[in-house]
């Protein structure tokens, strides 16, 4: 069989990138369509701010004339900077059922790593480590949740065939009666105090939202300073990925806490709203998005998609404000899901058990050393 990796830049060859997993997924009922449009933003380093310091090289391998598999590589100086490797992570990696045309691809991909370089390639990341990022391991037959990555199981297969090893497990997690959890744990929620001992709890203010997001930037960054792989976003970065915040969550759904005016603390909680992100395939116009507004009000699941503490409040009683504020929300809801927690994450281990939250799917960070 006749393979061409080719490098893409814009014009067919992007447009062929961005089509190929419409053709992959076409009978897929659980495969959730990226807005082509928004992946297109993602990917031009002229507009996304997070390449001011990262480089982006995409490939796509053709099988005689017909695009067969696709990755894109990154170097963040910034990663190396902190951590002292320069990595080439990969990611946006897809690929029609053809070990052939992944192997090509993916040596391509690593001697393109190797001369910038890199002493490992590692992935994925699409693009990075605030995005979604992983493969999936398990529960190939049931729907993606919002923030979670979707592929067919040979995937593994395909990277492990081409020297690959898993580097990094996290799952995500469920409840699928979580009102019936909070009135079993906690009782009847109550409204939670606006203020107790210097702590104020409110809900963002939209109409200050360049502030709001500054203010939730700060928390995150200090919070999860120590994490695995995490890098500071910069406020442009932070605003960029927040461009569509609306359309995801409501203000009443996110919550800060300060402590004498200070932002100490925020939870963030998002709709899933794949359901209905699957009957737009990949397009948004006026009518679709206005019927999407609409049928928004009747979703009854609510994702969990970061608690951040400041360290110096971590053992305060803001976890249990946070709690509160927590319950009085999810008692709206009928499903409780939580984007990725690392196994080794113990605080939100024990967060999730209170909220009787089991182990859902699994997804995997691969990573091959770069002689």
């Amino acid at each position: 069989m006749n393979y061409t990796v080719a490098a893409v830049s814009g014009g067919r060859r992007l447009n062929d990138f961005l089509k190929l997993p419409f053709e992959i997924y076409r009978r897929d009922p659980n495969w959730v369509a990226p807005i082509v449009s928004e992946v297109r933003r993602t990917l031009d380093p002229t507009r996304n701010p997070y390449f001011a310091d990262a480089s982006l090289a995409l490939f796509l391998c053709y099988r005689g004339r017909t695009p067969a598999a696709r990755v894109a590589v990154i170097i963040n100086r910034l990663h190396e900077k902190k951590f002292g490797v320069r990595t080439a992570f990969f990611g946006f990696f897809e690929t029609r059922s053809d070990l052939g045309a992944a192997r090509a691809l993916l040596s391509a991909a690593e001697r393109y790593g190797r001369d910038q370089g890199a002493r490992v390639m590692e992935g994925p990341f699409n693009p990075n480590h605030y995005s979604e990022l992983g493969l999936q391991l398990d529960g190939f037959g049931a729907p993606s949740g919002f923030f979670q990555t979707h592929n067919p199981s040979y995937y593994r297969d395909f990277l492990e065939l081409a020297g690959y090893s898993l580097s990094y497990r996290f799952q995500t997690m469920r409840n699928d009666n979580i009102r019936g959890t909070i009135l079993r744990r906690f009782g009847k929620p109550l409204p939670p105090p606006a203020e107790a001992d210097g702590y104020l709890v409110r809900s963002l203010i939209e109409s200050d939202l360049a502030r709001e997001l500054e203010r939730i930037r700060e928390v995150n960054n200090a919070a999860f300073a120590s994490n695995w792989h995490f890098l500071p976003l910069t406020r442009e970065e932070y605003a960029f990925s927040a461009k569509y915040l609306s359309v995801v969550t409501r203000p009443d759904l996110i919550k800060i806490v300060e402590h004498n005016g200070e932002p100490v603390a925020v939870l963030h909680c998002v709709l899933d709203i794949n359901p209905l992100l699957r009957k737009l395939r990949g397009r948004v116009g006026l009518l679709k998005y206005l019927r999407f507004r609409q049928e928004r009000k009747h979703l009854r699941t609510l994702v969990i998609y970061t608690v951040a503490i400041k360290p110096a409040h971590q053992h305060t009683r803001v976890y249990g404000l946070l709690l509160q504020e927590f319950c009085w929300i999810a008692q709206g809801f009928d499903v409780l899901e939580a984007t990725w927690v690392s196994p080794d994450n113990k605080p939100a281990l024990r967060g999730a058990e209170n909220l009787e939250l089991k182990p859902d799917k699994h997804f995997g960070i691969f990573e091959k050393k770069l002689s």
